[in-house]
């Protein structure tokens, strides 16, 4: 996506800026003061998906954010990179060109599996890790079996991508797949995923990034994680089952479980005030000796 035309309604573009790290320029938004959180979104989004959230969380902190790359107008890694090692390695290279060491760290989706790696291989060391909605394990069942060969052959061709940005002029279209998140987002969220997925470059380094993805060695070592875990799960996630958490749960035994009811897979674009109040009370529970403004 090119800044000086997709970015001109981008939300909270005053807060943006390009970082040169790891070899790439990132697009980061920083805004706020207090301690530092450091959000990362999910798979096929980008820095809009904070976009209500991260201001909110600005009245009481110092929040960063970033597109992953090769996701909205972050450079890509070259394909072998765009794993999940690779990607927490680029992570951590960005947050050093920034010289912020996060207090409390957000993950959505499959941003919650990168920070964890980052969390398990040493590279932050957050008093928090909060996972909304994370895809943190691998699939199961025939899904498991037939995702990862499909999600390479996609990748391995330029058809698919230019497919998918077709299929995205039709408004019906990203509406089935809003819907099929078990979320329910309004005209403005809507239009930016559209936006995103009728860019060609977007969605290439989407399928390259599900194609190089191997939640496996995470799996196993997952019972080695010492950052606390907040499991933030919607009732209503269709990408993620909720009952994916109680998987997490069983492997990370003092990991906690919130519910929202009625929330789905973008339940921090549904209800941003709710998923910044309960941000704040995690890191107040865990850090009573720091004082954030009130």
């Amino acid at each position: 996506m090119k800044w000086d035309i997709d970015g001109k309604r981008w939300p909270n573009r005053e807060a943006s800026r390009f970082v040169q790290a790891g070899g790439l320029k990132w697009h980061v938004q920083q805004i706020g003061a207090g301690p530092a959180i450091f959000l990362l979104h999910g798979t096929g989004a980008a820095t809009h998906s904070w976009r209500d959230l991260l201001p909110r969380l600005a009245e009481k902190f110092t929040v960063i954010a970033a597109d992953l790359p090769g996701h909205g107008f972050s450079e890509t890694l070259p394909t072998a990179q765009m794993s999940l090692p690779g990607m927490a390695r680029a992570s951590a290279d960005l947050l050093r060109v920034l010289k912020v060491e996060p207090a409390l760290v957000v993950g959505h989706s499959a941003g919650a599996a990168i920070l964890a790696r980052m969390c398990l291989d040493g590279k932050i060391k957050p008093r928090d890790l909060v996972s909304l909605n994370g895809a943190m394990l691998p699939l199961r069942g025939l899904a498991g079996v037939v995702f990862p060969p499909a999600a390479k052959l996609m990748a391995a061709t330029s058809l698919a991508p230019r497919l998918f940005s077709w299929r995205a002029q039709d408004p019906a279209a990203i509406a089935r797949l809003i819907s099929s998140t078990g979320s329910k987002l309004d005209g403005t969220g809507a239009e930016l995923y559209t936006r995103l997925i009728r860019d060609t470059a977007h969605v290439a380094a989407t399928l390259n990034m599900m194609a190089q993805w191997d939640l496996v060695p995470l799996e196993r070592n997952l019972p080695a994680l010492e950052t606390p875990l907040t499991l933030v799960v919607g009732s209503n996630d269709l990408t993620v089952l909720p009952s994916e958490a109680n998987r997490v749960k069983a492997i990370v035994p003092d990991a906690k479980v919130i519910t929202l009811a009625g929330l789905g897979h973008l339940a921090h674009e549904e209800q941003p005030d709710e998923i910044a109040k309960l941000i704040t009370r995690i890191f107040e529970d865990h850090a009573p000796s720091v004082n954030i403004k009130k």
